[in-house]
Parts: C-alpha cells; structure tokens; sequence
C-alpha cells in the first residue's frame, strides 16, 4: 500500500536532516495520511478514502462532491469513486 493520497496523488518528499555540526541524513518526509469515510450525497453511499491533512481542509471547506469533481478533471484521481 503506497503512502499516497487518493485525491491529490501527493506523496513522500525526500530531504536531510541537519545536526547542529551540520551533518546530513537522508530522510523521508511523509504525508500526514488520514483513512476518512466520506459521504456522497448524489450517489446516496459513503467511500473510504485515504487523505492527507491538508485535503482534508479542502474537502472541509469546499465540500466532497466539489473536491472529487476536481480531481477527476486534473486526472489525479487514485481511487475511483
């Protein structure tokens, strides 16, 4: 299972972590990945969804059915709904 998010497709970002004698160590920054039920009014049935905390703001402040549509034209649509 792929750390991704279903709606945005955004994954882990690769970077180093400094000490304070400015050694480096590669590390991964990983999404903060949330599993949602979501429901969708027009379709009358709830999906189980994998998003970030940021997508969940969005879909918070825009509405599911608006963030799906979105998704759907931008192609980044991992799942299908």
């Amino acid at each position: 299972m792929a750390r991704k998010d279903d709606i945005t497709g955004r994954s882990s970002l690769n970077g180093y972590r400094s000490s304070k004698a400015n050694n480096k160590t590669k590390h991964r920054f990983h999404l903060n990945l949330q599993r949602r039920r979501f429901y969708i009014p027009e379709e009358g049935r709830w999906v189980t969804l994998k998003v970030s905390a940021k997508t969940l703001r969005t879909i918070n402040k825009k509405g599911i059915t608006a963030v799906l549509k979105e998704a759907k034209e931008k192609g980044t649509l991992l799942k299908e709904v």
